[in-house]
């Protein structure tokens, strides 16, 4: 089989690769929770590939991140459930639904225009989706959904502390000002100071808790994915401590074998390399 430009290709390829007695014995085993973990790495290998700029790498992972939709939409065709055009439909309907300042009317929005229709348009599908007439059990009111029941909890910690935060704010739950949240970091600081006072680990852990979400929620509110920053901060980490390596490497020397503080002052070294090469961008 040569390979092909065509999705239909893939779609018959993924078949082919599930088809009982003459397919793949891994690939027929897999069911929709088992490949969830993989299309969670696949996502995270798209953003490490657009962080470095790595366009070849990049092409890759967008397939190997398609290949995941195309393998659950296989597995719920083959349950009768939706198949993969289906899928393409129903993303379609909605970005259709969800413009109409570009499909329809109105049109010449600002940003903020467009971001308040979406909004509203989501609310709208959120409350057509509920059950009509759903009552809460020995209640005589309608059933309530809570506002943050649908943020997803397998999302990576820092990025469902965004959404939760974002999903409160727009129901004004939220600070007016950044600095009111810096000022809530400061205060977390300060327990959390208290809390290494305790020895306690689990009230500890607590306060670290407390502390990541204050920051997530200071990120996001300066329009800063707190994700993307942590990823930035671990790779810039990692190229620093692979620099403290090369230079102790270059005098004959192992990690084990350099002072902590010989090590701290080849990380100053490369932080101020790094400014330079910064300033002469």
């Amino acid at each position: 089989m040569q390979p092909s430009r065509n999705i239909n290709q893939l779609l018959e390829i993924m078949a082919a690769l599930r088809r009982p007695e003459t397919g793949c014995p891994w690939d027929q085993e897999q069911t929709f929770e088992s490949i969830v973990p993989f299309t969670i790495e696949e996502a995270y290998e798209v953003a490490d590939a657009v962080a470095r700029h790595h366009m070849a790498d990049f092409k890759e992972e967008l397939g190997d991140l398609l290949l995941q939709v195309v393998f659950q939409a296989r597995i719920a065709e083959e349950g009768g459930f939706f198949d993969f055009g289906d899928v393409v439909e129903a993303i379609a309907a909605k970005l259709i639904r969800r413009h109409p300042h570009v499909f329809g009317a109105p049109r010449g929005l600002s940003p903020d225009e467009v971001r308040a229709l979406w909004s509203t348009i989501k609310a709208g599908e959120k409350a057509a989706k509920e059950p009509a007439g759903q009552k809460d059990a020995g209640a005589d009111r309608p059933s309530r959904k809570p506002l943050l029941s649908d943020v997803p909890l397998a999302l990576p910690g820092l990025t469902r502390a965004a959404k939760l935060q974002t999903k409160a704010g727009g129901a004004g739950f939220e600070w007016e000002d950044a600095r009111h949240i810096l000022a809530k970091i400061r205060a977390e600081t300060a327990e959390l100071e208290g809390a290494l006072e305790s020895r306690e680990p689990r009230v500890i852990e607590a306060e670290i808790g407390d502390l990541l979400f204050a920051m997530a929620n200071l990120a996001r509110r300066l329009n800063i994915d707190p994700e993307s920053a942590i990823r930035k901060a671990n790779a810039k980490f990692e190229r620093r401590f692979g620099f403290i390596e090369d230079v102790l490497a270059g005098r004959g020397k192992r990690l084990t074998e350099a002072t902590f503080a010989e090590m701290e002052s080849l990380w100053k070294l490369a932080k101020e390399a790094e400014l330079g090469s910064a300033r002469k961008a």
